[in-house]
């Protein structure tokens, strides 16, 4: 009994159901972590348009010596000074480049928001893709302990003189296809399941039984891709409304403070002023610049315009898929029923087959038949299962949702 709840216990802890895991890779995914960098960049661009509003303080210091005097001047000047800058009017760029950074930061928003969600649609597909696979595996393992069963019996009888050379033959190509399609099935569950280690960010030893709550018919919302899209399309508008700017006057005012030390002076090479405080105003605009800036805005506008194109593609397809989802929905619930009462058949069937062969009733052909017919039933029947569970997970995704909200 110890030795049972020992062996029951790891499978237990190690087992992994696919919230957990759409959960786990939400914080740990490397490209998760990636747009979640990209955005935290983002905002730090906002501050920097934010900043760009106050006033900006300079200091600086130069030290000048004439070899030759030149007359009234000392031979050696040296001085610091700060300033003080602040810009009256700039025809809106400083608005219009923070108004690109926080669309910038919101197009951001929505990358990370549908890497997430993108990620939890290939993550339930890989891992309804190992359980149909498993089933598969399942399935072929039992219909080789079948073909073992009988190859062993049928090798009795042959020992025996009451079987020919050609049933072992037949029986033996069987098993050795069964034994070929099972090591496939093996190498398709790794790759498989590596594919989903690589997305949840972990090693996964084995995979719990999960499943999709029952249609929830959600009101339809633009995916984060989409609002994405729409974004950056924002931001471009206002990046060109930045270039325009350059157009309208540019007025800002400076105070300067200077501090002089001189050396090398005599009667004709006097001193100067010991400080000296500056207020300057300046205005400029610009007049004509053979349209460099107006093309440079036209060119963005363009790209604006494309933005908006590919937003209303991404729209269009999105509600096909949207629709394609709903029918994927009723399809597999369909084929759920067509596999569950073929396989019932099949079961049945291969019952009554396999012991009309074990009393030589039938042939192998007709044995073999039956036995590829349950196999194929059982594996048809669990993956029609697993992609019911994969159409929900489109539907919800299409809608615009968080899977992992609607895993029971």
């Amino acid at each position: 009994m110890k030795k049972l709840i020992l062996l029951v216990i790891p499978a237990f802890i190690f087992a992994q159901n696919l919230k957990s895991l759409i959960e786990f890779a939400e914080q740990n995914n490397n490209l998760v972590i990636a747009g979640t960098l990209n955005q935290e960049a983002q905002n730090k661009n906002i501050d920097s348009k934010k900043s760009a509003y106050l006033p900006t303080i300079d200091v600086g210091a130069y030290y000048q010596s004439l070899e030759d005097k030149t007359p009234t001047q000392a031979g050696n000047i040296y001085s610091g000074y700060a300033k003080v800058g602040f810009d009256i009017y700039d025809g809106g760029k400083k608005s219009s480049l923070l108004e690109q950074a926080k669309n910038e930061h919101t197009a951001r928003k929505h990358d990370v928001s549908e890497i997430k969600k993108s990620l939890a649609l290939d993550i339930t597909k890989d891992f309804y893709g190992v359980k149909s696979l498993n089933a598969s595996l399942a399935a072929k393992e039992d219909a080789v302990k079948s073909l073992q069963e009988q190859l062993a019996r049928i090798k009795k009888y042959y020992e025996a003189g009451l079987a020919t050379k050609d049933d072992i033959d037949r029986l033996q190509s069987a098993y050795d296809t069964n034994i070929y399609e099972t090591e496939s099935l093996k190498l398709r569950i790794l790759t498989t399941m590596k594919s989903l280690e690589l997305k949840v960010g972990k090693k996964i030893d084995t995979l719990d039984d999960s499943s999709f709550k029952e249609l929830v018919h959600e009101e339809f919302e633009n995916s984060d891709a989409v609002n994405s899209l729409m974004a950056k399309e924002r931001a471009l508008m206002s990046s060109a409304d930045s270039i325009e700017s350059a157009y309208y006057p540019q007025i800002k005012v400076e105070d300067t403070y200077s501090l002089y030390g001189y050396d090398r002076t005599d009667t004709l090479h006097p001193q100067g002023l010991d400080n000296q405080n500056k207020i300057m105003l300046s205005a400029n605009m610009r007049l004509f610049d053979y349209g460099t800036l107006s093309d440079a805005k036209q060119a963005v506008a363009i790209s604006s315009q494309a933005l908006g194109s590919e937003v209303q593609y991404k729209i269009k397809e999105q509600k096909m898929q949207y629709e394609l989802s709903l029918a994927r929905i009723d399809t597999s619930k369909i084929k759920i029923k067509s596999a569950s009462s073929a396989l019932a058949a099949a079961q049945s069937a291969f019952k009554t087959i396999n012991e009309k062969y074990n009393a030589g009733i039938v042939d192998y052909v007709i044995y073999l038949d039956a036995l590829t017919s349950k196999t194929s039933a059982g594996s048809l029947y669990e993956t029609s299962l697993n992609e019911l569970e994969i159409a929900y997970a489109m539907y919800y995704y299409y809608s615009g949702k968080n899977l992992a909200e609607y895993i029971k």
